[in-house]
Parts: C-alpha cells; sequence; structure tokens
C-alpha cells in the first residue's frame, strides 16, 4: 500500500529532535508567544527574504489577518473588493469574507489553472482595491503580469502561499516576499507542516506587521490595552519549536518532491491522463502533482486496486459551495472543468523509487 501521504514517516525523521523540543518546551513553563515563537518569526522571515514574520494560529488566519491589518490603517475599508481564482481552496474566499470584504472571482485558465490574465484585467473596478494571487498546488502564480497591472491600477497584491513554501521565481525571490505581504499555512501536510494548525504572515510592510502583532493578540497593544477588535490567533509555542526543527530541512524536500514530479512528467506515457504543465525551475515545489483525467472514478478505481492512494484537489469549487450562495448564478467553465478531472497522485519525499516507478507504471497501465 502506498498512501497518498503518509505523515507518521515524514515526522519519524525527527522524532529524537521533537522529543528533545517537547520535553525542553515542557520544563520551561512558557506555552504562549514564547522564545520559540519569536525564533522562528525570525528565521522563517530571512528564509522567505522579508523584513517581517508574525506567527499566527492558521493558514486561513494569516490571510484574514492581513486585510485586517490593512483596514487598522485605513489602506483598505469594508466593502472593498477583492480579487481571487475561482479555483482555489475555500479559505482564500473566507478570508476575504470575514475581513469584512468582498471577493470578486476571476475564472482560471486551462494550463495552470490560475488566473486567466485577460479576465483578471477586465474585471478591475472602481471598487478593486487588491489582489490576492494564489500559489496552486505549490506553483508561483504569474506574479510579473499581476504586479504590473496592480501597479498600474494602485491595487495590493497578496499572496496565498499554503501551499509554495520555498517556491522561487526566476530571479531568486521566494514565496513570501513576492507582493505586498503572504498568508502560509503549515498544515501537517504541507512542505513545510507543523504537527497541528499553525501559519504565519511574511511582509516588508513595518506598519502592517505591527497592527497585525496586535490582531493575533486579541487587539491588544500591551497587557490589557485592547487597541482593536482582534482575534485570539497566535502561533502555538510547540508548533513553532517544532517547526524550527524542519525548516532547514525544507529545500532539500522540495528538491526530492521536484525530482520524483521530473520522473513523472518523463515516463508517464499515456494520452489518457493530461500530465501538469511545468517549467522545471524552482517556481514549483509540487505541494501537490495534479494530473487531469476524464473518468476520475475509473481512474480512482484503477489506482485502489493497485493499492495507491489518491485526494482530489477540489472536488467543488468555491462558487458552487451552498456557504457562498451569492456566488451560485456564476459560472466559470475551465473552473468547473477542472474541478471535474483533476485528480492529485502521491508525491513526498519519503517517497522510495520503488513506490514512484509502481506510481509510474500504474499510471501508464491506465485506460
Amino acid at each position: 500500500m502506498i498512501p497518498f501521504i503518509d505523515l507518521v514517516k515524514i515526522n519519524k525523521r525527527f522524532e529524537d529532535e521533537f522529543k528533545s523540543v517537547f520535553n525542553s518546551f515542557l520544563d520551561s513553563g512558557y506555552y504562549i508567544l514564547g522564545s520559540h515563537v519569536k525564533a522562528f518569526e525570525k528565521e522563517f522571515a530571512s528564509y522567505c527574504g522579508v523584513s517581517h514574520c508574525i506567527g499566527v494560529g492558521n493558514g486561513l488566519d494569516a490571510l484574514r489577518l492581513i486585510l485586517e491589518g490593512y483596514i487598522a490603517f485605513g489602506q483598505l475599508k469594508k466593502g472593498d473588493e477583492v480579487l481571487v481564482a475561482s479555483n482555489t481552496y475555500i479559505a482564500t474566499v473566507l478570508a476575504i469574507k470575514q475581513a469584512g470584504l468582498v471577493p470578486k472571482l476571476v475564472e482560471s485558465e486551462s494550463v495552470l489553472y490560475n488566473f486567466d490574465l485577460v479576465e483578471l484585467a477586465s474585471l478591475i473596478s472602481e471598487k478593486t482595491k487588491a489582489i490576492i494571487a494564489v500559489h496552486l498546488y505549490g506553483q508561483l502564480s504569474p506574479m510579473s503580469e499581476i504586479l504590473a497591472l496592480a501597479k498600474k491600477k494602485n491595487l495590493l497584491v497578496i499572496e496565498d502561499a499554503a501551499q509554495a513554501h520555498g517556491a522561487t521565481n526566476k530571479i531568486g525571490t521566494k514565496a513570501g516576499a513576492l507582493a505586498d505581504a503572504a498568508g502560509f499555512s503549515f498544515y501537517p501536510s504541507k512542505n513545510l507542516g507543523a504537527l497541528g494548525d499553525a501559519g504565519a504572515v511574511t511582509t516588508n510592510n513595518e506598519q502592517l506587521a505591527t497592527a497585525i502583532k496586535k490582531l493575533r493578540n486579541y487587539g491588544t497593544s500591551s497587557k490589557y490595552v485592547n487597541e482593536y477588535v482582534g482575534i485570539n490567533s497566535r502561533l502555538d509555542e510547540l508548533q513553532a519549536a517544532l517547526l524550527r526543527k524542519k525548516l532547514p530541512f525544507l529545500d532539500k524536500d522540495n528538491q526530492k518532491r521536484i525530482e520524483i514530479a521530473k520522473k513523472y512528467l518523463k515516463y508517464v506515457e499515456n494520452k489518457n491522463i493530461k500530465l501538469p504543465s511545468y517549467s522545471h525551475k524552482k517556481d514549483h515545489v509540487f505541494h501537490q502533482f495534479v494530473i487531469r483525467v476524464e473518468d476520475r472514478n475509473r481512474f480512482i478505481t484503477h489506482f485502489e486496486n493497485h493499492k495507491i492512494g489518491t485526494l482530489i484537489h477540489y472536488p467543488i469549487a468555491p462558487h458552487q459551495q451552498e456557504a457562498f450562495s451569492e456566488f451560485s448564478n456564476l459560472s466559470f467553465p475551465n473552473t468547473e472543468r477542472i474541478q471535474n478531472e483533476v485528480v492529485s497522485i502521491p508525491i513526498s519525499p519519503i517517497l522510495s523509487d520503488k513506490d514512484v516507478n509502481f506510481i509510474i507504471s500504474t499510471l501508464n497501465s491506465y485506460h
């Protein structure tokens, strides 16, 4: 059996260090916003190449707090529109709504499954104040084009980097440092995963960083003094300690993912399977390896028969969710086609050559 992802095996590599960290954490008596959070914030900011990192509770809160931070000092206001790709995880849209802003969904194109840039430009109005660029499946959004458009229209650009830890553009700038701010998730299955919920914001904007530090902690500017109506979304001290142990191995793990992806792309030869587009650069860290097939149920059964796990990212588009009834009259043909055909197959740094070769043979035998 090859599971879609084996978190036990992934984290087993760090077991001795984790146990040592936990014992030290337990003995410290300092469990909230302690030294490990401060150290991880410094280390992750340095890794991404930014001035500030603020640890928060999860990836959804990271995006929400960026938007609320801009609202706090007047760069955004309630009711402003934010453009976001229609093909994304629901958290991206939830963050916009929870911040009191209005999500404007943009159709996706059929190669990278990201923004249709022509559609993106056409939907900008006087109400539009920001764009959230989603680095879907670990592949950078077309940031040069998005940033150029945003500069022309004076819009904020925010990265949803929840799946793209370590992805790098052609001049060496990492996800998290490509726009005005970025939200990260360290959900356990991410390329840099905690052992529970965790997230972070990265930015070079000191005013934004200061606001988010207050907003994540009930809006406090000092103990029992509340400057904003904030929330409780602090990076857990223990999760920060564990992430510090894993961060030095992120680039090596990403490289292993890339090597596996290259094998899939080189050796899978099956006209019934559409492989992902890849530039063979470091702009894709393959959080997921997502293929497309016309008869998805048949394909999944084929993999099940060979005892290989799969997942679907994502089976229901945001505009089709019951929670977003205001979008129910909208149609995004490309997004809907993508949602009906995509399947994610195993890709993780602990897959053996034998596993990878078996997955390739199983892909090639599908008909």
